[in-house]
């Protein structure tokens, strides 16, 4: 393999990386801070991907799809945890599991009978559109840069959010003793709705921005939902940068694996997640770890 393609490789490693890091972020907050297990947030990833295409469609402008599907995302998180989630905290994993199942094929129905079956392509926004030569045959796609550099600037965001702010220190109380944390006058119900909503935009914004460069099709969350669940067991239940630093080793595995090891590349990443295991059960940073 020459150095340009190479390149290309490590490139589309990290970019897939930081887009499954937007997914898994959301699920291990909701997960390792709310104690919720949720099958259906696979289908948020779906969810802001028919979003991009809907809105696209009838605004002509990407961009304008992603300022409209944002909020949107955000409302939807936080009308889910107060109709749905906020019932669930007490109860067992089992009820959880349950409910959110149904809640996967209440999404692929309403997506079915709102959209329809078919596959859907969302367009490249015009300026994002070029490409960047590495040699005379090869080039690498503006927009995929800009997908990374988004997600970059999101990741710093999130952590600036949970370690610097006021609701961060709330958010990280809460994941030790909601208990605690509510006999200080602390509105814990609030706060868990706000994880909930930030999660859910931040697995839609992951479907919205991976659009046009991947079809929109039915379905298409649970794929995305497996990995994100390895990613939280190897990142480590509840830790944001324990979940970015698996993403970008789940990124190199699975796009190296394809290059080199095709025959196995399907297996490669739960045998990583196997080698995580067998050598740091409690995941690569411990609950708390950022």
């Amino acid at each position: 393999m020459d150095f340009p393609s190479l390149l290309i490789q490590i490139l589309n490693s990290v970019q897939y990386g930081l887009l499954l890091f937007l997914v898994a972020s959301g699920l291990t907050l909701i997960f390792g801070i709310m104690g919720i297990i949720n099958l259906a947030h696979g289908s948020f990833y779906m969810v802001g991907a028919y979003m991009a295409f809907v809105l696209t469609s009838s605004t002509g402008s990407f961009a304008l799809a992603l300022a409209l599907g944002v909020p949107l995302a955000l409302a939807l998180g936080w009308l889910l945890e107060w109709l749905v989630f906020a019932h669930l905290y007490k109860r067992d994993h089992l009820e959880q599991v349950l409910l959110t199942y149904g809640l996967i094929l209440f999404f692929e129905e309403a997506r079915s009978i709102l959209v329809g079956d078919d596959v859907h392509s969302v367009a490249i926004p015009q300026l994002l559109g070029a490409s960047i030569a590495l040699t005379e045959t090869l080039s690498y796609p503006v927009y995929r840069l800009f997908i990374s550099l988004v997600c970059l600037a999101l990741a710093v965001g999130l952590y600036l959010l949970i370690q610097r702010t006021k609701l961060g220190m709330m958010i990280r109380a809460g994941s030790h003793d909601r208990d605690m944390v509510a006999a200080l006058g602390i509105n814990i119900n609030r706060v868990y709705r706000i994880v909930f909503a930030l999660g859910v935009a931040l697995a839609a914004f992951a479907g919205m921005i991976a659009a046009p460069v991947s079809t929109v099709y039915p379905g298409m969350g649970s794929s995305v939902l497996i990995v994100s669940f390895v990613i939280v067991v190897i990142g480590g239940i509840g830790s944001v940068w324990g979940a970015l630093m698996a993403a970008l080793i789940i990124g190199f595995a699975d796009t190296f694996g394809k290059v080199i090891f095709p025959e196995a590349a399907g297996i490669l990443v739960y045998l990583v997640m196997a080698i995580v295991l067998l050598w740091r059960p409690e995941g690569i940073l411990r609950k708390g770890g950022g």
